[in-house]
């Protein structure tokens, strides 16, 4: 029996579909041969299988984060409007924190810290902080900021920099995605520029309007279908006119199957317009679909979807040490998986890895290993709700 909350169940089972998703491409990452070197995406050398295996955990960040700002709206609900932006403010730069000290560390297992990379929580926690402030505007301006930045930002495409120099620098963290030689064994991934993560919580954070106490059900299901069905169609535009809103336009290619990777083959780093619509899209649907649906695979996914950031760190550093278990059972040298910038730089791991299939069974063991864990933390937070910081956690 699980203590009772208010919490809206149908944006938890979508969060937590997504994070399960999401483990299988960090243990994509850590096991798939080849994964450290090797695009999955690279329509000249990409299979279907391994193509559909990333794109599949594409819907994963930006779901989180636009999800993020519909649970800053319904937070926001029952607070002032300084309190909610306090709350913001402070939890933006915690995340960023956590990403540059602790997930960077359980990630590389690299005490010198000689390649960080920011990643999903270092956007969201950027993405925080700006909505701290972006709530003391009215809420159609905020709505209209999020359309304007997410169909508009394609344009600064053309924009590239070089170096490391501090324009550069600034230009990597908004919109370029870069890795940047710090020095002979020292670099720096920007993995995630900032620009569109933010307009992509802004508009998240209006969808919690739908999600208000007095709105009726049939009329958030109503705009749930027509903005879902809205994206997709506006996706197949946009994608087919082949002129507007990605980073890499499609082409046809040898083989239809190839043509059909190209035109989905959208770009994440940063998210195109493309990519968000071919993304959020199907959230919303499921969303209108999910609502009306309880049971056990529900319950399963809700579990994950009410602990992600505890999930988050834990799954990636399962993950990280069953690679490393890995390596000593099966051969090889086990210190290459302290993923510094030198084994990078030099493609220590250009040859280490297992068959796809192996990557999915991992992922199954994980993520199943990981539901009891979840679950008593979910039940601890749920019983605990006076204790402040952990809704840091």
């Amino acid at each position: 029996m699980q203590p009772k909350t208010n919490r809206i169940e149908s944006i938890d089972i979508l969060r937590g579909l997504v994070m399960v998703i999401m483990a299988l491409d960090h243990v994509r990452d850590y096991f798939n041969y080849g994964s450290f070197f090797i695009d999955p995406t690279d329509v000249a050398t990409t299979t279907p299988i391994l193509f559909f295996t990333r794109f599949i955990t594409h819907y994963c960040a930006p779901v989180f984060v636009f999800l993020a700002g519909t649970s800053a709206f319904l937070y926001g609900r029952k607070k002032s409007k300084s309190q909610l932006s306090k709350f913001l403010l402070t939890r933006g730069i915690w995340l960023i924190f956590m990403e540059v000290v602790v997930n960077n560390l359980i990630w590389t297992f690299d005490l010198n810290y000689s390649f960080p990379i920011l990643q999903v929580i270092w956007a969201i926690g950027f993405s925080m902080i700006c909505l701290s402030f972006l709530i003391y505007l009215p809420d159609k301006l905020i709505l209209a900021l999020g359309f304007i930045i997410i169909a508009g930002h394609n344009l600064l495409d053309g924009t590239v920099m070089q170096g490391n120099s501090p324009e550069a620098i600034v230009w990597y963290l908004l919109h370029q995605n870069q890795v940047v030689v710090l020095g002979p064994n020292k670099m720096i991934l920007f993995h995630y520029p900032v620009i569109p993560w933010i307009g992509l919580m802004a508009l998240g954070y209006c969808l919690g309007q739908l999600y208000v106490k007095d709105i009726d059900a049939k009329l958030r299901r109503t705009w749930l279908l027509r903005m879902g069905l809205g994206a997709l169609v506006l996706f197949l535009v946009v994608r087919g006119l082949n002129v507007y809103g990605d980073l890499v336009p499609w082409a046809v290619q040898q083989t239809n199957t190839k043509t059909i990777i190209s035109f989905f083959n959208v770009t994440k780093y940063p998210p195109s317009l493309a990519f968000v619509l071919i993304t959020i899209g199907p959230a919303l649907l499921f969303l209108y679909t999910i609502e009306n649906i309880k049971n056990g695979i529900t319950d399963f996914f809700l579990i994950f979807g009410r602990v992600p950031f505890f999930y988050y760190f834990l799954h990636v550093l399962v993950i990280h040490i069953a690679a490393i278990i890995g390596i000593l059972i099966f051969g090889g040298n086990w210190k290459d998986m302290i993923l510094t910038a030198d084994v990078f730089m030099n493609e220590k791991l250009a040859t280490y890895g297992y068959p796809l299939w192996i990557t999915y069974m991992v992922w199954i063991g994980i993520v199943a290993a990981l539901y009891p864990l979840c679950r008593k933390y979910m039940i601890y937070k749920l019983n605990n709700k006076d204790k402040w910081w952990l809704s840091y956690l």
